[in-house]
C-alpha cells in the first residue's frame, strides 16, 4: 500500500499500472466507512501478492486527483490497468464482494507463474538450453492451460526437436482455436504438412517436385507439395521462396493456401522480441522483414 499525491501519481499509479493492476481508493480520515474498507483492502494486497497494487488517496489533501476522477462520494476504489480505469465501484463492500471484483480483473497466481515460467523459458532458449526451457514451458502449459503464447512456443519447440507424437498431444486440447489465432493456426500448417509428407507417398521426393516444376512452372499442385516437404524439413525460407512462386503466378490459387501458408512460417520463424530499454523499439526480425516485404511487393502488384 502506499499513499498517492500528485507528485508521486504518475509514477505510482500511471506507470505502475502498466505493469500491474493498481487500484486507487479515495478516501478521508473522517470517513467512517473508509475505515471500515481501508483494512479490507490492505488485507487483499497482502493476500494477493504482488498481484495488485494499492494506492491510497486522500481526497481531502489531493482534491486535483479527486477531481480529475469525478469523484462524488467516498470511499470509492478505482482499478487501472495500462494506464487507464477500467472499473471501479463505492461505498464500503464487505471483503467478499471486494474479492469478487478483484478476481473479475487481477491475474491468478496461476496465469503469472505461467507467465513466468515462459520467459525463463525464452532466456533458456536464447542461451542454447533447450532441455530447460522444455522442461519450464511444459511447466507453464500444465500450470494455466490457456496460455496460448506458452503453448505455441512448447509445440514449436517439440516439433523443431523432432518429438512430433508429443506435439500432437500438446497441440490437440487448441487445435479448435486455430480460426480465430495466428499463432495456433500456425501449428497446424506446420503440423498438417508433417501429416501430409509422412501419408502421401512420394511425397518426400524432392526429384519428382524439380522434375514436374521443369516441365510446368504452373505446376501449383508440385510446387505446394514440394514447399509443405521444405516445412518438415525446416527449411523456411526455401518454403517460402516455392510459396513466392505461386503467388507470382496465381495470388488467389486453391483459396489463397499459398499465402496463408507463407504467412504461417513467418508466425513460425519469427523470434520473440528482444528487450530493450524503455522508450526504444525493439529491432525487427531481419529474415522476417525481409521475407514479410517480399510477400507485400507480390501481393500488392
Amino acid at each position: 500500500m502506499i499513499d498517492v499525491t500528485v507528485e508521486n501519481f504518475e509514477a505510482e499509479v500511471i506507470a505502475a499500472s502498466m505493469e500491474v493492476p493498481v487500484l486507487v481508493d479515495f478516501w478521508a480520515p473522517w470517513c467512517g466507512p473508509c475505515k471500515s474498507l481501508g483494512p479490507v483492502l490492505e488485507k487483499l494486497e497482502t493476500e494477493y501478492d504482488g498481484r495488485f497494487k494499492l494506492a491510497k488517496i486522500d481526497s481531502d489533501q489531493e482534491q486535483q486527483l479527486a477531481g480529475m476522477f469525478g469523484i462524488r462520494s467516498i470511499p470509492t476504489c478505482v482499478l487501472l490497468m495500462n494506464g487507464q480505469p477500467v472499473d471501479g465501484f463505492m461505498g464500503a463492500l464487505p471483503e467478499g464482494q471486494v474479492r469478487e471484483f478483484l478476481d473479475k480483473h487481477v491475474p491468478t497466481a496461476e496465469v503469472l507463474e505461467a507467465e513466468e515460467q515462459e520467459e525463463e523459458a525464452l532466456e533458456a532458449l536464447a542461451e542454447g538450453d533447450t532441455g530447460t526451457a522444455l522442461e519450464k514451458l511444459q511447466h507453464a502449459v500444465a500450470t494455466d492451460p490457456g496460455n496460448d503464447d506458452a503453448r505455441f512456443d512448447y509445440v514449436k519447440l517439440l516439433l523443431q526437436l523432432g518429438r512430433d507424437d508429443d506435439a500432437k498431444v500438446a497441440f490437440a486440447p487448441v487445435i479448435a482455436k486455430a480460426p480465430n489465432s495466428r499463432k495456433i493456426a500456425a501449428l497446424k500448417v506446420w503440423m498438417d504438412a508433417i501429416d501430409t509428407v509422412a501419408t502421401t507417398e512420394g511425397a518426400g521426393d524432392t526429384s519428382a517436385f524439380e522434375a514436374r516444376i521443369a516441365v510446368s512452372k504452373r505446376d501449383f499442385d508440385a510446387r505446394l507439395a514440394h514447399a509443405r516437404w521444405l516445412i518438415t524439413e525446416q527449411r523456411w525460407t526455401d518454403a517460402m521462396d516455392e510459396l513466392l512462386e505461386i503467388l507470382m503466378r496465381d495470388k488467389a490459387w486453391g483459396e489463397e493456401v499459398a499465402r496463408k501458408t507463407y504467412v504461417a512460417i513467418l508466425e513460425i520463424i519469427e523470434q520473440p522480441k528482444a528487450k530493450v530499454a524503455d522508450g526504444q523499439i525493439p529491432p525487427d526480425d531481419p529474415v522476417v522483414a525481409t521475407y514479410r516485404r517480399r510477400l507485400s511487393s507480390v501481393v500488392l502488384s
